[in-house]
């Protein structure tokens, strides 16, 4: 498996629905096409919006894990 490489990180830790995917999106807008972001997240709500948000976006999840009560998830820009 590749190793996801993030051109930019945002710890949303300790932030709830739906902050973490208004930073999510505010962040995506500010990058270029084709680079990837990190988003470190708490909430365990912030997977399915994600998938969600991804999903009307057209802003792929390239990669998602759960560790240690955190929630790490790659988004490309489309």
């Amino acid at each position: 498996m590749d190793v996801v490489k993030e051109d930019q990180v945002l710890d949303c830790s300790g932030l709830l629905c739906p902050m973490p995917i208004v930073k999510t999106s505010k962040a995506i807008k500010e990058m270029q096409s084709g680079q990837i972001l990190k988003v470190i997240a708490t909430d365990a709500g912030y997977p399915p919006d994600v998938e969600a948000w991804s999903r009307q976006t057209g802003n792929p999840v390239l990669d998602s894990m759960a560790e240690g009560g955190r929630f790490i998830v790659f988004l490309q820009k489309s």
